[in-house]
C-alpha cells in the first residue's frame, strides 16, 4: 500500500471517528467517561499518522518529479555539449562565414647582434643610436664600472620588451625578436635613464 493511500486512509478515519464522537456525544450525557483516555489516543493515532504520511507522500512525489526531469535534463546537458563542440569549431571563423586574421607571427629577418658599453666613468652609454635588420636583435652589453648598469629594449609604445642582467664590471646580451620600426634602449636602474642613459634602435 502506497503512502498516499494510506494518507488517505487516516484522513478519512480521522474525519469518521471525529463526526462518531460528535453524534456519541449528543446521544450518550456521560460520554466519553473513563473511555476518554482511549479516545484521546485514538485520535493521537489518527492525526500522528495522517501526518507522517503526507510526509511521506510529498517526499514519493518529488522523487518522482526529479525521475521525470532527469531524462530532459541529460538531453539539455547534451546538446548544450554539442553547442559548445560547434561553438570551438565555428571560433575559427567570423560571422559571415570569413576566416578570422592569424595572430601576429613573430617578425622575419636576419636580426643581428650589436655592441654597447657603458662609459667607464659617466652614467652613460658609449653610444645613443643602433640600427638592426628585423628579426632577433642581440645587444652585447659591456660594463667596465663598478656602478651596476643593465640594458633594456622598449617597444614603439613604450612596453619594456627585454630587459638584460644588472651588472658591474662585466658581460651580458639582451635579446628580442623586433619588427620594423623605432625602438629604445635604456638602462633601468633609477635615475640612470632621466641621467641621459638611454638611445635609440632603428630597425629597417
Amino acid at each position: 500500500m502506497s503512502n498516499e493511500t494510506l494518507f488517505f486512509v487516516c484522513g478519512i478515519a480521522l474525519a469518521v471517528s471525529a463526526v462518531a464522537v460528535s453524534l456519541v456525544g449528543l446521544k450518550v450525557k456521560d460520554f466519553p467517561g473513563r473511555a476518554f483516555p482511549l479516545v484521546v489516543l485514538w485520535f493521537v493515532i489518527l492525526v500522528g499518522g495522517a501526518t507522517t504520511f503526507a510526509v511521506l507522500h510529498a517526499k514519493d512525489e518529488e522523487k518522482a518529479k526529479a525521475a521525470e526531469f532527469q531524462p530532459a535534463g541529460k538531453k539539455f546537458e547534451e546538446e548544450g555539449n554539442d553547442d559548445l563542440r560547434s561553438g570551438g569549431e565555428g571560433a575559427k571563423e567570423e560571422e559571415g562565414g570569413g576566416a578570422k586574421p592569424a595572430p601576429e607571427t613573430a617578425a622575419k629577418g636576419p636580426g643581428g647582434t650589436l655592441k654597447l658599453a657603458a662609459d667607464p666613468t659617466e652614467i652613460a652609454y658609449d653610444q645613443t643610436s643602433l640600427s638592426s635588420k628585423p628579426g632577433k636583435v642581440t645587444i652585447d652589453f659591456t660594463n667596465p664600472a663598478t656602478l651596476e648598469h643593465d640594458v633594456a629594449i622598449e617597444g614603439p609604445e613604450g612596453k619594456e620588451l627585454a630587459t638584460s642582467a644588472l651588472i658591474g664590471e662585466g658581460k651580458t646580451s639582451v635579446s628580442a625578436n623586433l619588427a620594423p620600426g623605432t625602438y629604445h634602449f635604456f638602462c633601468t636602474v633609477p635615475g640612470h635613464r632621466e641621467a641621459g642613459m638611454e638611445g635609440t634602435l632603428v630597425v629597417k
